[in-house]
C-alpha cells in the first residue's frame, strides 16, 4: 500500500522531526566548504547551444551546484523529471565521454490522468525522451536512458552514483507520490549514492497553506525530514541558490517570478528585479 505524501508532510510538521544537526530554524545556514568546480564544465556552459539558457546561470549556478553535489564526469547520474531540459543540456554532454546519463520519470501507476491522450503521452515518455534530449545536445540517443522510477533495468538497479532533483519536490507532494518516489529512488542508488536537491524554499515559519507545495514553495526542514523518513540522511546544505529578494507571498505562487512569470503583468518590472526564487540546495546520502 502506497503512503500518502500530503499526510506524510502534515505529520512531519506536526511532529517537528529534525535530523541530527538540523535545527527548527534551518534555512540552509550550514556552511559549505569551498567548492572545486570541474573545468570540464566550462566549454559546456559556454556552448552556443546554451545561449538562451545561459541568462539563468546567475540564478541557478550550474557549475557550483554540480560541484556541491560532488558530481564527477565518470559517474552514472539520473535526473528526476527533467522537464524542459535546462540542466539536461549540461548533464548529458558532461557525462557523455566517461559517465552515463539517465532520465527518471515518476511511476505512472501513481499518477491520475484527466484524459486518455494525456495518459498515453505520459506513459510514452521513456520512449520519446532520448530522441528529444539528443536533439537538445547532439549526443547519440542510444546512449541516453529514460525510465519510470519503478522500471529501471535490473542491471542498473543499485548502480546509480547520483540522482538530481531540480525544483520537483513540490510536484511530488502535490501529486501525493513523494513517499513512493523517494523509496523508488532509494532502491536504485548505490549503497554510497547521493541525491542532490534544488527546491523553491518557503520561510521557515511559513503557514501550511504557503508551504505545502501548492504555491511551489516548501520549508527546508520539511524536505529534510521527508528524506529522513524515506531512508536518507542530510550530508550538507548550501546557500548557492539563495535569493533574499524573494518575498514568497505571491497569490499565484512561485510561478509569478521569472522564468515562468504568470499573472500580474502590470508589475512585471518588480518581478524581474526580484529574479528567480529563493532555493534550498541540499545533498542527501542513502542510508542503509
Amino acid at each position: 500500500m502506497k503512503s500518502t505524501a500530503k499526510f506524510a508532510l502534515t505529520a512531519i510538521i506536526a511532529l517537528s522531526l529534525y535530523p541530527s544537526g538540523v535545527t527548527a530554524q534551518t534555512k540552509g545556514e550550514q556552511k559549505t566548504a569551498a567548492l572545486s568546480v570541474d573545468p570540464a564544465l566550462t566549454p559546456i556552459l559556454s556552448a552556443e547551444s546554451r545561449k538562451d539558457d545561459a541568462a539563468r546561470d546567475k540564478y541557478r549556478h550550474p557549475a557550483e551546484t554540480l560541484a556541491f553535489f560532488q558530481m564527477k564526469a565518470n559517474m552514472t547520474v539520473a535526473e528526476y523529471s527533467p522537464g524542459g531540459g535546462w540542466f539536461t543540456k549540461i548533464l548529458i554532454p558532461y557525462l557523455a565521454t566517461s559517465g552515463k546519463y539517465l532520465a527518471i520519470g515518476p511511476d505512472s501507476a501513481t499518477l491520475t490522468f484527466n484524459n486518455r491522450a494525456r495518459e498515453a503521452a505520459t506513459k510514452g515518455w521513456p520512449e520519446r525522451f532520448p530522441g528529444q534530449a539528443a536533439g537538445w545536445t547532439g549526443v547519440d540517443a542510444k546512449t541516453i536512458g529514460a525510465f519510470e522510477s519503478d522500471e529501471l533495468p535490473a542491471e542498473l538497479v543499485g548502480q546509480i552514483d547520483r540522482i538530481v532533483i531540480f525544483r520537483s519536490m513540490h510536484g511530488m507532494l502535490n501529486g501525493n507520490r513523494a513517499d513512493n518516489e523517494l523509496q523508488n529512488l532509494h532502491k536504485i542508488l548505490k549503497d554510497d549514492g547521493m541525491i542532490g536537491v534544488e527546491q523553491h524554499r518557503a520561510n521557515s515559519n511559513a503557514a501550511y497553506a504557503w508551504s505545502d507545495g501548492s504555491k511551489g514553495y516548501l520549508r527546508q526542514k520539511d524536505v529534510v525530514a521527508l528524506f529522513e523518513l524515506n531512508g536518507f540522511e542530510l550530508v550538507s546544505a548550501s546557500e548557492i541558490n539563495a535569493n533574499p529578494k524573494d518575498t514568497k507571498d505571491y497569490p499565484g505562487g512561485v510561478w509569478t517570478l521569472p522564468p515562468t512569470r504568470e499573472g500580474d503583468p502590470e508589475n512585471d518590472a518588480k518581478y524581474q528585479a526580484i529574479g528567480e526564487s529563493d532555493r534550498m540546495t541540499l545533498l542527501f546520502r542513502k542510508r542503509p
